[in-house]
């Protein structure tokens, strides 16, 4: 207790930092996770996307910003650049790739979805470069908020705050309705437990899975385009976010919306709290919390062991 009070402030930040970092997080493996339950397919070029769609809302932003576009204007410009990528590339990487993998081993899924990655981490040097890209015009626009924790005031930008966040609960929420209450969301939960059965019920398997996929695309887009103005874009940035969500994804267990976001939050505060207390151990600390849970959970903390079919 004598530390926490002595380092109040740095607490203070590794819970708002841990909590923004979690969202950010959230958006990316949210969307794996609901490609996952459907495809049965993990799909690394997910990460790609991510950096696709930060690089896209960047580019937009500042395309913006250059013909003296208002600073507010850069928050519908994040959404905008997410759903634009995922309704482009989307049902064409499901529809000219993962459509024929479907019923592929597993590791040959793993090997060509890398492929992808790899191809689309060249196409991300070709358009863009290797210099760092930034656009921070909603972060700078919504300033920065005192936020009390306990004796002290800390000052915490209102965007990671607020936005980040935010957004993260609202796609938790929508996607938890549409799954549970909606007859679209039905389908994609018939799809998901068993395709033939949904199938021979007169479901059309083929677009649900090309809406699962746009839509998992689109989350991962927004959770790059979301994080562009908090980072600076380099290469590469796609291949870290991946591994992290891959962490995430089986922390929870595969197919798991809700556990998803406990396992984020799980592995964003251990991550923040690294920085601040040991930062060599950063890069350490969310696949140790990752190996741990698997070690007594090997389905994830939200996990279902599921019967093998022989």
């Amino acid at each position: 207790m004598a530390w926490l009070s002595d380092n109040g402030i740095l607490v203070g930040l590794a819970l708002l930092d841990g909590l923004s970092y979690a969202a950010a997080v959230f958006m990316v493996a949210v969307g794996l996770n609901l490609v996952f339950g459907v495809l049965r397919v993990l799909n690394v070029a997910h990460g790609s996307l991510y950096a696709i769609g930060g690089y896209a809302a960047a580019s937009i932003g500042l395309f913006a910003a250059s013909l003296g576009a208002p600073p507010w204007l850069g928050l519908p410009i994040l959404l905008a650049a997410a759903v634009l990528v995922g309704v482009v590339l989307g049902p064409l990487i499901e529809r000219l790739l993962l459509r024929r993998m479907q019923d592929r081993e597993p590791v040959l899924q793993l090997l060509v979805t890398f492929a992808l990655f790899m191809i689309l981490e060249d196409l991300q040097k070709l358009v863009w470069g290797v210099q760092p890209v930034v656009f921070d015009a909603p972060l700078k626009w919504l300033g920065t908020v005192d936020v009390p924790f306990g004796q002290d005031v800390i000052p915490f930008t209102a965007y990671q705050l607020y936005v980040l966040p935010g957004v993260a609960l609202a796609t938790l929420a929508i996607l938890a309705t549409v799954l549970r209450y909606t007859l679209t969301g039905r389908m994609v939960v018939a799809v998901t437990v068993d395709r033939e059965a949904a199938r021979a019920m007169g479901i059309d398997a083929a677009k649900v899975t090309m809406l699962t996929f746009t839509v998992g695309a689109a989350l991962a887009a927004l959770g790059g385009a979301l994080a562009a103005p908090t980072v600076s874009l380099v290469p590469g940035v796609g291949a870290s976010t991946i591994v992290l969500s891959f962490a995430v994804v089986a922390t929870a267990g595969l197919g798991q919306i809700e556990g998803a976001a406990v396992a984020a939050l799980l592995i964003g505060l251990g991550r923040s709290f690294a920085v601040y207390v040991a930062p060599e151990f950063e890069v350490v600390v969310p696949y140790a919390i990752m190996v741990a849970v698997l070690l007594f959970r090997p389905q994830g903390l939200f996990g279902v062991a599921e019967t093998r079919r022989i």
